[in-house]
């Protein structure tokens, strides 16, 4: 579970920017998107060796 704490004299914008920017950092957005669907196992195979493909590739 992300969290942040208020420090002292720190406004709402400061504490709201870090949370956003620890959110990314952790990539929580990105897994709920990727498990927004249900994606069968061999779909997920083929989507990484994809990847795998397309890096090798340059």
């Amino acid at each position: 579970m992300t969290g942040v704490k208020l420090n002292s004299g720190e406004g709402f914008e400061s504490l709201l920017r870090r949370f956003n920017k620890q959110v990314q950092q952790e990539r929580i957005l990105a897994e709920v998107r990727r498990r927004k669907f249900y994606q069968k196992p061999s779909e997920e195979r083929k989507k990484k060796e994809a990847v795998k493909r397309r890096k090798s590739a340059r």
